[in-house]
């Protein structure tokens, strides 16, 4: 059995200026290109706790709830919140900051799940995940629980 991680050992955090080509027609930043970002945050985590490849398997519904301006950095906080035998969620929360006034706005949360895979593309075995606070078991129970709702609905 490998032994276990604490969660603070896959935080990563990605910061990125949005620029014109970012746009959407509304002249905001285009959802397609943070959910990207999101999906690429969500890995490093993975990759970090499980040190090998991952693939995405599962994004969960991911709510915009404020606009992203151009101008905007952006700045995407992610850290493992669950780990199964092969697969791992991730949080992603990703803040929009004026970097003029400093003004920060959550715009929006979201899950994935991604499986580990060894040098032949085959699922292998991720560490357990050690929580470090109370809030993060708390946060590792309901990820179970998403897990757990996401196999009923196969």
């Amino acid at each position: 059995m490998t032994e276990s991680k604490p969660i603070s050992a896959s935080r990563i955090q990605i910061s990125q200026l949005m620029h014109l080509e970012h746009a959407n027609l509304l002249g905001n930043v285009h959802g397609g290109w943070i959910m990207k970002l999101v999906d690429e945050a969500g890995a490093l985590a993975c990759m970090r706790h499980a040190q090998c490849k991952v693939v995405t398997v599962a994004i969960d519904s991911m709510t915009f709830r404020n606009p992203i301006r151009i101008g905007d950095l952006v700045i995407l906080n992610a850290e493992v919140s669950y780990t199964g035998r092969t697969s791992m969620e991730t949080e992603v929360k990703v803040t929009a900051e004026n970097p003029i006034t400093g003004e920060q706005t959550l715009t929006n949360t979201a899950y994935l799940v991604y499986v580990a895979l060894d040098d032949h593309g085959k699922p292998q075995p991720v560490p357990p995940l050690l929580a470090e606070t109370k809030a993060q078991k708390e946060r590792m129970e309901q990820a179970k629980a998403r897990q757990q709702y996401r196999l009923a609905q196969k």
